[in-house]
């Protein structure tokens, strides 16, 4: 079993190392220090499984995920309270609990070889466990796009309006559009409400980008950036907004 190991922090990286070292049938192929630089490491060594830190600054372990167009099988590692803990349980993904044993660690690889000889989708289950951890509050602060052959990863402060454009999402953020591989429902399900409104079927707006309300033909409306662009307001989204806002 091939495995990379993803953690910003060396000792961490060091100790996983060390008890991978005493775990027959797994070949460790690589180490990510960060989250850019997993993503880069999966897409190309396409490891059997990912032990993959939740915790890192920049683009995080469930960025990383959603950063993926095919994530590998992963197995957490964390120092998340219990009420995280639970949405790994609900949504069986298996998780180690950080400081790690060997005994632990070797329990995770087993599940994963015997979820991968019975052919199982661990993969299936990320959705269901990022709803359930958007439900906490734990909303996404930070999106991974593609900018030509790179990753960037935004602050969500940073974006203007997601769209749908011939079936891609784009992020758009200071006058450039990014191509982004979530849908519009799953970056809705992800982003804080208080931030980020459905504007219409096809876009989502940061309200804190919003200037100018301006009415449209047969109910509708057009919402004016504070960037400059204008993007669509549909009838039922502006009863919406108009209890949000109060205009």
């Amino acid at each position: 079993m091939h495995i990379l190991i993803v953690d910003d922090e060396a000792p961490a990286r060091d100790r996983l190392k060390r008890l991978l070292a005493h775990i027959e049938g797994v070949e460790l192929i690589g180490q990510a220090e960060d989250g850019l630089r997993a993503v880069e490491l999966i897409e190309r060594e396409q490891p059997d499984l990912v032990l993959l830190d939740i915790q890192m600054p920049g683009l995080d372990g469930f960025g990383v995920i959603e950063a993926l167009e095919e994530p590998p099988p992963v197995v957490f590692v964390t120092a998340y309270d219990e009420y995280a803990i639970r949405a790994f349980e609900v949504n069986a993904l298996d998780y180690l609990l950080k400081p790690i044993s060997r005994g632990r660690l070797e329990k995770a690889i087993r599940r994963a070889r015997e979820a991968h000889a019975e052919g199982q989708d661990l993969t299936s289950r990320l959705a269901p466990l990022l709803e359930s951890l958007a439900s906490q509050g734990r909303y996404l602060t930070r999106l991974a796009v593609r900018d030509r052959n790179r990753i960037r990863v935004l602050d969500a402060g940073e974006v203007d309006w997601i769209d749908v454009e011939d079936e891609r999402t784009f992020v758009h953020v200071a006058g450039e559009a990014y191509p982004i591989r979530r849908t519009l429902t799953e970056l809705e399900a992800r982003l804080d409400p208080a931030r980020f409104f459905r504007a219409h079927r096809s876009t989502i707006v940061n309200l804190d980008r919003v200037e100018e309300i301006i009415p449209w033909f047969k109910g509708s409306h057009k919402l004016r950036l504070t960037t400059g662009p204008e993007v669509d307001l549909s009838r039922a989204q502006a009863r919406a907004l108009r209890k949000i806002l109060g205009w």
